[in-house]
Formats: C-alpha cells, sequence, structure tokens
C-alpha cells in the first residue's frame, strides 16, 4: 500500500528501509510550534483570496489549535510511517475536519514549508540564545563591579604577565558575549525572509499574497526567488557559525576555571553545585560542569561543519539530503544553550581567593613593566634602553631569589645610577594595576565605570524588551 498523503504515482510500498532512512519525524517533531502556526498563516491567505472558502479556512484555524493543544499535553501520537511533521499535522487534521484539511496543501509544498518552520525555528533560537546571553552578561558585570579592585595576574602564553584586576578579566568576557550577540542578530537579520509560497521550487500558479504570510509570521519580507528560498540552508550555516564562535568563548573560560580551581593553582572555589566528586578519591572536587562546557564546544562546531558537508555539492533546488539539516543543528543549538546556561552559574557561584590572586599576581617579576616605563617617564630613556636596564635588573633580582620591590635600592643602582628611591612606588602590584588608566586599561576607577556602564546598557535592554 503507498503512503495516502503523496502515493498516487506509487502502487507498492517503500521497502522497510527505505521507510527507516526516508522517515524524519524523530527529528522535526520538534517544528510543530512552528509548523503550526505556518499553516494557519497559510489558511488564512488562502482564504482571503478566494481560493479556499472561509468556512474551511475557520475549520482548518480550530483543527490546528486542537493538535497544538494535543501535542504540548503530550497526547498527540506521531506516527512513523507519515514520515515527518507535517504529514503527522496533515493526516491528524484529516481526522478532526474531514476533506477540508486536503485543501490546506494548495499552493505550497513539504519543500518551501520546511524551509519556513525551520527559519521560523532558528530565530527562536537566536532570540533564546540572545536571552541567556545577556544574563551570562549580567552576571560577568555583577561580579566585575564586585571585583574591580582584586588584583590578579594577567598571563600571556600562560606565563605571569602583569597584574591586572579580576573584574578586568571578567570584563573582557562580556565583551566577547557582545559580539557574540552582535553576529546572531545579523544572521537573525538576514534569516527573517519568508520562503512560504515558493512551493516546491518554481513558485505557484494560485493568486497568493505571500508577502500577507510573511507579516503574518513577522518575517521582514518574502524571499524574492522561489529556487533559492527552498534550497539553501546559510540561514542555519550563520546561525551555526555564531553558536560556533560563541561556544569558543564559553570554553575557553571554562578553560580557565578548570586552571583556576586547581590545587597548583588555587585561584578561585566552586561550590558543590558545581563540582563533583571521585568514586575512588574521597578528597576530589573535580570542575566537572566547567569540563563538560568545555566539550559541549565540539557539538556546535561539528554540527557546523556537519551541515556545512551536507550541503557543499546540492545543485538547486531541494535535495533530500537537506533532510539531514537539522538533528545536528538541534543538537548543536541545545549544547549552547546549556553551555551559556552552566558558565553564568558558575560566574555567580565562584569564589576567588584574593589572597592567593593578589600573591600569584606579584610573582614571576610581573611589575618588571612598570619599572621600565618609570625609567622611560623619569629618565627619559628610549624604551628600548629602559627594556635592557630592566632585564638585567630582574636577572639581578632573580639571582638574590627575591621579588623586584624587594631587591635593594643599591643594587639596582649599581646597574642604572640615575634610578632614585622613588622607583620602589611603581613596583607593587596594586601600584601598577592603579597606573592603567588608558581607556580599557585595568585600573580599578577603569574597570568600575565601565562595569556601571554595562549595567545601564544591560538595563536598558531588559525595558526596550
Amino acid at each position: 500500500m503507498s503512503n495516502k498523503m503523496w502515493g498516487g504515482r506509487f502502487s507498492e510500498r517503500p521497502d522497510e528501509i527505505m521507510e527507516e532512512i526516508n522517515v524524519s519525524i524523530d527529528v522535526d517533531r520538534h517544528l510543530y510550534a512552528q509548523d503550526i502556526a505556518a499553516s494557519k498563516a497559510h489558511a488564512a491567505m488562502l482564504a482571503a483570496n478566494g481560493i479556499i472558502t472561509a468556512s474551511d479556512a475557520k475549520n482548518i484555524g480550530k483543527g490546528l489549535d486542537t493538535i497544538l493543544s494535543e501535542i504540548g499535553k503530550g497526547g498527540f501520537e506521531f506516527k512513523r510511517a507519515l514520515e515527518d511533521i507535517h504529514m503527522n499535522v496533515e493526516s491528524r487534521l484529516s481526522e478532526l475536519i474531514g476533506p477540508a484539511a486536503g485543501r490546506l496543501h494548495t499552493a505550497r509544498s513539504r519543500n518551501d514549508q520546511v524551509a519556513t518552520d525551520f527559519r521560523l525555528y532558528v530565530r527562536d533560537i537566536v532570540d533564546e540564545t540572545d536571552a541567556a546571553l545577556a544574563a551570562f552578561q549580567q552576571a560577568l558585570v555583577e561580579r566585575a563591579l564586585e571585583h574591580a579592585g582584586t588584583v590578579m595576574p594577567g598571563f600571556t602564553h600562560l606565563q605571569t604577565a602583569q597584574p591586572v584586576t579580576f573584574g578586568h578579566h571578567l570584563l573582557a568576557y562580556v565583551e566577547m558575549a557582545a559580539r557574540d550577540r552582535g553576529r546572531f542578530q545579523d544572521a537573525r537579520k538576514r534569516l527573517n525572509e519568508s520562503p512560504l509560497g515558493a512551493a516546491a521550487l518554481a513558485g505557484t500558479s494560485f493568486p497568493i499574497d505571500r508577502h500577507a504570510t510573511a507579516k503574518a509570521l513577522a518575517f521582514d519580507r518574502p524571499m524574492a526567488n522561489s529556487l533559492d528560498a527552498v534550497s539553501d540552508r546559510d540561514f542555519v550555516l550563520e546561525t551555526l557559525s555564531a553558536a560556533s564562535i560563541c561556544a569558543v568563548h564559553m570554553s575557553r573560560f571554562a578553560e580557565e576555571i578548570v586552571i583556576w580551581t586547581s590545587p597548583l593553582v588555587g585561584m578561585i572555589r566552586l561550590s558543590d553545585k558545581f563540582t563533583t566528586g571521585s568514586s575512588i578519591m574521597p578528597q576530589k572536587r573535580n570542575p566537572d560542569a566547567a569540563e563538560l562546557v568545555r566539550a559541549k564546544t565540539g557539538r556546535v562546531i561539528g554540527a557546523l561543519n556537519g551541515l556545512l558537508i551536507v550541503m557543499k555539492g546540492l545543485p538547486l533546488a531541494y535535495q533530500k539530503d537537506m533532510q539531514e539539516d537539522k538533528q545536528g543543528a538541534m543538537e548543536g543549538f541545545a549544547a549552547l544553550s546549556l553551555a551559556i546556561r552552566a558558565m553564568t552559574g558558575m560566574v555567580r557561584d565562584l569564589v576567588p581567593d584574593e589572597a592567593r590572586m593578589k600573591a600569584a599576581a606579584g610573582e614571576g617579576y610581573a611589575t618588571a613593566t612598570d619599572l621600565a616605563d618609570w625609567l622611560v617617564r623619569t629618565l627619559k630613556m628610549p624604551f628600548r634602553e629602559a627594556h635592557h636596564v630592566t632585564g638585567r635588573i630582574v636577572a639581578k633580582a632573580a639571582e638574590g631569589g627575591v621579588a623586584l620591590h624587594e631587591l635593594p635600592l643599591k643594587e639596582m643602582q649599581a646597574i642604572e645610577p640615575k634610578i632614585t628611591k622613588d622607583v620602589l612606588g611603581v613596583l607593587s602590584v596594586e601600584s601598577s594595576v592603579k597606573s592603567r588608566t588608558s581607556f580599557g586599561g585595568t585600573a580599578p576607577k577603569n574597570v568600575a565605570s565601565q562595569a556601571k556602564s554595562w549595567v545601564k546598557r544591560l538595563e536598558k535592554e531588559r525595558k526596550l524588551g
């Protein structure tokens, strides 16, 4: 027996393996809300243009609302024999309202239907991700304001470089998240065009109003080319690209949390809420939430790579390969969502060891650049000469096993006689961070100002909705 939804041309039922490889309902069932919304808009447009009767449109609308409720309450039976969400909805609609259900598919195809559904779905994902990133930023900003003056080591090559503040470090991720949000918003602008009405690939001979359905579904406009409308998934690729960059940002921060919580470093602590123990070692406190955020990045990047490979050789227009566009993307978006929420929780949970941070900030002669700057500023040395002199002084301190600010003044003067006791005022880690007052610098007053600015900006965004 052939499929009653499309099987007029076929006299035999598909092979069992064919049914298994062809079915997509296990994945695209997640598009049910978008599919029903698009169908309601389509039915209303058909009636408005005299293509179906107002009575049929009304019955279709009521039937679709019933199906939406059934699915939402878990009372809907998804049938794999019906392949996908579109056929499952249409079949149930037929049970509810009879032959009028068959009029719903007038002037459309599953090709433009699925493209519309998936655009609506990805648009919803973008909006949800933006809200999650805003909450992440809020958590970071609040902690940055709290720790605007908390000194910690800044690193390059994972080696102690110069003192910074913990608040400054946290604000770096606020800026990254802002760019992530910008990329998602850019993707949203480009995806917000409606494929509905493009039909299979060539448009339709029915007098439809694609602008009306686009407006009803809050799209900016209908897509201008019917071939393009059904055959490209660049809107998913672009959103996954933004998601991949965002996931990398989350992973970098997660890696830092793993390092900082190690007893060898000991700069922060996480509570029981975001750590786990060992089945054999009672003393262990493992930063598993951070480690899993790190790992989730692979799922997001993998989803992007997978879809790029699916799409790379497809001629226009729709190809069945494109059925593989959803599962990886949905899993990737879900992984990112979980990662962002986990990172937000850890930001709120973490407790910095301020004494350890301050001590670590002074290790490795981290204020050497401050000494070189003092030589330039006070003794008018060319920077390269000051760099050389400072290097010799650092070597002398290392030889004696003392910190830079503990090196006797006379030993500094043996290397550069013009150095005065005033130099000692710039060699502490507190003095170092306070001096970094250039725009974007780590001076506590800068950090507090930037954090307060972000508080206002995020509050304004919330009010604007």
